[in-house]
């Protein structure tokens, strides 16, 4: 079993962030990268396309809205692991109005060494958050200017 975490720390509430991110199906709102998602079984599967057409299908295992959290297994993609298991968490921070956003998975490497596979998703996590905060700044320009 490997695993990789990353965070990101945001001048923007932690609630404000959630209302972005917390959906299960809002990966397109703020992940350019994956430019659709289709929920399905009552929310708790989405679908999603990336930019190469590729699809990859997740799982929501749980979600906590007062925790701002939610975890999710890969049923089906074009990565090189197994056993993936990835939880997206917003935590509130000291300083007023600002907030760190982990990403943070576990999995085991199919076909390629652990190394290459926490790189593989280390990258996916913090483009991912990097993303994020970019969709943040452009939807309030004023903050932490």
């Amino acid at each position: 079993m490997a695993g990789t975490t990353t965070s990101i720390d945001v001048p923007f509430s932690p609630d404000h962030v959630w209302q972005l991110i917390g959906g299960f199906g809002s990966l397109p709102d703020w992940l350019p990268y994956i430019p659709a998602s289709e929920l399905s079984e009552g929310g708790r599967v989405r679908s999603l396309k990336n930019e190469e057409g590729d699809v990859i299908v997740e799982r929501l295992q749980a979600f906590d809205e007062e925790a701002r959290s939610y975890t999710y297994a890969i049923l089906r993609a074009p990565f090189p692991v197994t056993g993936y298991l990835s939880t997206l968490t917003v935590h509130e921070l000291p300083e007023p109005g600002s907030a760190r956003i982990e990403w943070s998975g576990s999995f085991t490497p199919a076909g390629t060494s652990d190394e290459e596979a926490v790189a593989l998703f280390h990258g996916i996590y913090a483009d991912g958050l990097a993303a994020l905060e970019r969709t943040l700044r452009a939807q309030n320009p004023a903050a932490g200017a």
